[in-house]
């Protein structure tokens, strides 16, 4: 394909990838997408690395091992060899989810040697993703340094929140060194605050909280589709319960573990971001579709202690906000599981939401019922679509 902006997610282990069509408008669905997992994996022992793709009608098109896939950047390169197969070694430019923009960067940034080494900077603020993220630019710029590189970040859309809510409460000299409440999952929260008004009308500018929920799980306070508040904060730790994340956590939690048990911040840094959240309470899972299916009363208490934060979360941004007009569910857990909704939803009738058991159930757009004083959405994110219009206006393609 000629003319096409080139999407890459980069995580620890995997590439996920779309290819849109360079126009003067860009479509909402990539002509291919798909992800390469594993990389690392199978050096020794262990199935390996895969590319895994679909076309633009969701037919696949690719299910194939990788050779010697050790690094992103060979991960990257196989990727651009396969894409070139399939007609598309014309990509104008690539942009990059990248997790963290810090206090300097808070719209999309055309990468160069001064601007790579400050986002490597913001490693410690978001360590499970932003060396992923960088290092996925950093191989392109090997194999392909002609090609124009953009960043887009997940911490830009919560830039509109006013002082108060970006603020601790912490001595003036320790905030002026960038420790504030930065937010997350920003190109969500925006493409969701993009599509309101095709759903809302003119009460998309009402008054809306967005629930993110995923592995990664956060809510966001909107009012005229600017963010006005959200859960996470400094780094992506906080907030709601997540799939093996904590959430939301007293300090002293961590000085009793570090005076009383000797942990170090090595063995806590595991213990918040890998061993707790519905993994921890559970001790089965973190994939939410395992846990609902259980019949373990661990699994139901895990799933219990995530929809009962979600609610009483909801409680605060609904008082930042001055009260409560639209409630959207979005993410891979927000779309897709019901029951986490239906019992969301029955914690806030105190809200006035009321929904519909039915088109809860069959995963229907809108989910309020009638008579409810709260509109409630299911709405599908599209964070990718997001990263290629910033690109194409970036790198001067789109108005």
């Amino acid at each position: 394909m000629s003319n096409a902006l080139l999407v890459l997610n980069a995580g620890s282990s995997s590439i996920k990838f779309a290819l849109f069509p360079l126009a003067a408008e860009i479509v909402r669905r990539p002509a291919l997408s798909g992800q390469i997992d594993g990389i690392g994996e199978g050096i020794g022992a262990g199935p390996g690395a895969a590319l895994t793709a679909v076309d633009g009608g969701g037919q696949a098109v690719a299910h194939r091992p990788l050779s010697d896939c050790h690094d992103h950047h060979r991960a990257i390169a196989l990727l651009f060899q396969w894409l070139d197969q399939h007609g598309a070694h014309d990509v104008a430019a690539v942009g990059h989810r990248v997790v963290h923009g810090g206090v300097d960067y808070h719209e999309p940034l055309l990468i160069d040697d001064a601007s790579l080494a400050a986002l490597a900077r913001l490693i410690p603020l978001a360590p499970l993703q932003q060396p992923h993220n960088l290092e996925a630019i950093r191989a392109l710029r090997r194999l392909r340094p002609d090609l124009p590189q953009v960043a887009c970040f997940d911490t830009a859309f919560h830039r509109s929140q006013p002082p108060l809510a970006q603020a601790f409460a912490l001595p003036r000299a320790i905030s002026a060194q960038g420790i504030r409440r930065y937010g997350f999952h920003g190109l969500s929260y925006e493409y969701i605050a993009h599509i309101l008004p095709e759903h809302m009308g003119e009460r998309a500018d009402s008054r809306v909280v967005v629930a993110h929920l995923g592995n990664g799980a956060s809510m966001c306070a909107m009012k005229e589709r600017k963010s006005t508040a959200t859960t996470m904060g400094f780094t992506a730790l906080d907030g709601l319960m997540m799939g093996t994340r904590c959430g939301n956590l007293d300090p002293g939690v961590l000085l009793y573990l570090m005076e009383q048990q000797g942990m170090d911040a090595g063995s806590l840094s595991r213990l918040l971001y890998h061993q707790s959240g519905l993994l921890g309470v559970s001790g089965i899972s973190q994939d939410m579709r395992e846990l609902l299916a259980s019949d373990q009363a661990a699994a139901k208490e895990a799933v219990d202690l995530f929809c009962y934060r979600i609610a009483r979360e909801l409680g605060s941004l609904a008082a930042a906000l001055g009260g409560l007009d639209a409630l959207v569910f979005t993410g891979g857990i927000g779309e897709h599981a019901a029951p986490v909704r239906e019992a969301v939803c029955a914690d806030a009738r105190w809200l006035g939401v009321k929904i519909d058991t039915a088109a809860n159930s069959a995963d229907a757009a809108r989910i309020s019922a009638a008579g409810s004083g709260i509109e409630v959405l299911v709405l599908p994110t599209n964070e990718e679509w997001m990263v290629a219009r910033h690109t194409a206006r970036r790198i001067g393609q789109l108005q």
